[in-house]
Order: structure tokens, then sequence, then C-alpha cells
């Protein structure tokens, strides 16, 4: 590692603390570029994450002081990228988890696609497609990257984050992050649930009439039709709530 250190010195005219620097920086840059919305998705390929990462390395490089190349800032530049990265990785994971639970309960698990890395149900991929698509249009992108700068004021480089701190945080953002999925998908569970209160009481009315054979294609029919209704609605309410997680990075809206 020395030695290619120090060919690597010679090539670019640099100081050798100052390849030492620019490397912890990139493992800071990283560890968060593999978990941000964007440019940490598992369709994006590896060379275009590690050309990002690279060329937000020189953007931050500025701003981190310099420190000492050990194994202990190693392992504390990675958890301070972490910890950045999944704070807004989180709200996609969020939006997510209310996608899913509108699926189920309009009956649209069965449809899958390939966003994430596991399926998702067709209702939680829109509403991913459309989150990303407002990230990037909304400057999420530029803003992540003043994050990173400005996250060495909080965490310097080479000194891990307070594990009580870092606890407290993650476990607050979190519960945000979940009571925001469970608000987004509100409609489609209230909906589920007064189509379940109709079909019983038209099923204790006539018992003879199997009212699940016209009941099912009448829920994913309203369900498509409130999909196309509230989805506009739930991207703003996210788009706010990303716009609060970027102006907070570390503390919860």
């Amino acid at each position: 590692m020395n030695d290619l250190v120090a060919q690597l010195a010679q090539v670019f005219g640099l100081a050798q603390a100052a390849i030492w620097q620019a490397g912890l920086v990139f493992l800071r840059v990283g560890a968060a570029v593999s978990l941000m919305p964007a440019l940490g998705e598992q369709s994006v390929p590896r060379r275009v994450k590690l050309a990002a990462a690279l060329a937000i390395t020189l953007i931050v490089l500025p701003s981190a002081p310099e420190a000492t190349f050990t194994m202990a800032a190693v392992a504390a530049e990675v958890i301070a990228g972490l910890a950045l990265g999944m704070g807004l990785r989180l709200l996609i994971l969020g939006l997510q988890t209310a996608g899913t639970l509108a699926a189920q309960s309009v009956s649209l698990t069965q449809m899958f696609g390939a966003v994430g890395p596991e399926p998702q149900p067709i209702v939680a991929n829109v509403l991913t497609l459309g989150a990303l698509v407002l990230f990037l249009t909304m400057g999420g992108l530029s803003r992540a990257v003043e994050l990173l700068a400005l996250s060495y004021q909080v965490v310097p480089t080479g000194q891990p984050p307070d594990p009580s701190v870092l606890a407290e945080w993650g476990l607050k953002r979190v519960v945000w992050v979940f009571g925001l999925a469970f608000s987004l998908a509100a409609p489609f569970v209230l909906a589920s649930l007064l189509y379940n209160l109709a079909l019983g009481a038209i099923n204790r009315a006539m018992p003879a009439m199997m009212v699940s054979f016209i009941g099912a294609p009448a829920l994913t029919l309203g369900g498509l039709a409130l999909l196309a209704l509230a989805a506009p609605v739930m991207l703003e309410v996210w788009r706010g709530a990303m716009q609060q997680a970027l102006a907070a990075p570390f503390g919860v809206p």
C-alpha cells in the first residue's frame, strides 16, 4: 500500500499525506454514495457509482480536515458515510413500505417489478421511481454533496461518532420514517376497511350470492383509481419530508 501511494504521489506530483487524506475522504463519500438515493440504486452500474464517488471526493476534499490514516480512522469514516447515506435511504425505504401496504390493501401485491434488490409490488415501484425523479429534480443530489462537505463540522475526519448519539438518532429517524409510511398508506388501508365492511354486509344480506367474485375486481379497479388520485399527493408529501431530511440531516424532523 505504501508503494502504491508513493507511485501515485510521484505521478500526480502530490505529497503522500495528500493521497492518504484523499483516501479517507473517499471512504466516507463511497460509503454514503452506496446508500444515497438515485446513485445507490441496484440498477446503477458499479462503474457509474465509482466514477460518481471519485468526482464527489474531489469536491468534498477541500472541506475535510487533515487526519492520520489509521485503521481506526478508516472505520470512523466508513461509519460516518453509512450513517449519512442511510439517513436519506430510509425515506426511500419508507416510501416502499407505504407502497407495499397500499398494494396489500387493494390486492395488487401479485404484480412485481425489479426496481430494488427484492421484488416489490407495482405500487411501490411506481412510487419509488417517481420519488427518485423528484429527488433529482429538486436538487437533492447537489444538496447531498453539500451535506457530505458539511458533515466534517459534526464528525471530523478520523473521529467516530458517539455510539449512543448515533443509536438515538437512528431510532428516532426510523420511527419518523415508519410513521410517514403509514400516513401515506392510510387512504388505501381505509378504503380496504370500508370495502370489507360493505362486502360483509352484502354477504350477510344475501348469503347465496358469491360476493367475492364481484368484489375482487371492483377492489382492484378502485385501488388503481385511488392510486391515480393519491400518488401525486403522496409524492408531494414525500418531497416535503425529503426536504426536511436534507435541511436537518443530523436531526429528526
